[in-house]
């Protein structure tokens, strides 16, 4: 990257108030290290401690299912990276996350979110105790969808999404919430 280039990421980072960005993979390390400096940021610009937990549990469930998906699949180091942003726009965060999946999972997954969207506060509610009781099926990965129902229930305004088409068989998915 030319540094001229930087100077444009820089300025981008600064009209978006993007406050911490990350690209590549996601090891569990490095997920728990960039969480403990995120708090610490959130902390020195004086976020109130809810808002700290808020971002915090958006910023490891974003990441664990980036990191999950990618070991769930066995996919190589250039398709299982991910990227996330944390930014602040007047009163909210906004945390976008996104990575490479295949494309059926990438179209089950925004008609998830679309559905979710779609529910007010007493839908997330109900959905979330009936996905709680349901059994957990053997060798499930991950709770039923049970993060992203806890995402949508903490945001401010519903879930957004997209899928980008890359080839035949991936696209690049991308959640946003905002809190």
């Amino acid at each position: 990257m030319p540094p001229q280039d930087l100077l444009a990421l820089r300025n981008q980072f600064e009209r978006h108030n993007i406050l911490l960005a990350f690209n590549g993979l996601f090891s569990a390390t490095l997920i728990e290290e960039i969480g403990l400096a995120l708090r610490k940021h959130l902390e020195a610009l004086s976020a109130t401690p809810t808002e700290v937990t808020d971002v915090f549990t958006i910023y490891i469930e974003m990441t664990q299912n980036i990191r999950h998906y990618a070991t769930s699949k066995n996919l190589s180091d250039s398709q299982a990276s991910g990227t996330i942003t944390i930014s602040r726009e007047q009163d909210h965060y906004i945390i976008n996350a996104g990575n490479v999946v295949d494309i059926a999972d990438g179209e089950v997954l925004l008609q998830r979110i679309h559905h979710l969207a779609g529910l007010d506060k007493t839908g997330l509610k109900a959905l979330w105790k009936t996905q709680m009781r349901q059994p957990r099926q053997a060798g499930a990965s991950s709770g039923a969808g049970l993060g992203l129902i806890d995402m949508a229930r903490k945001a401010s305004r519903p879930l957004a999404a997209s899928f980008n088409r890359l080839d035949d068989r991936s696209g690049f998915f991308s959640l946003q919430v905002v809190l």
